[in-house]
């Protein structure tokens, strides 16, 4: 009997107090989205939100709003920067 481990995309690495956005191709349709509101708010995806714990896959985000802090997955996450692309 051959036991083959599970394929797992490669998660990217964010450090505690790394300035990130949601990406929203990711975050669209995920199970995180069906459990939010049914229109995001656009904030996330401007950013930036402050990762403020990673946990396994999850990291905790700290908006700079005053809105509630958010759990999300760290592959729905990327870098943020000034230049926001259209």
């Amino acid at each position: 009997m051959t036991e083959t481990p599970e394929e797992r995309k490669p998660t990217k690495t964010f450090r505690k107090g790394a300035l990130v956005r949601v990406n929203r191709e990711s975050y669209i349709g995920s199970v995180e989205s069906h459990a939010s509101d049914p229109s995001p708010p656009e904030y996330i995806f401007l950013g930036p939100g402050q990762l403020l714990v990673v946990k396994g896959d999850y990291g905790q985000i700290r908006w700079r709003l005053p809105v509630p802090d958010s759990w999300l997955r760290i592959d729905q996450l990327e870098e943020w920067s000034e230049v926001i692309d259209s």
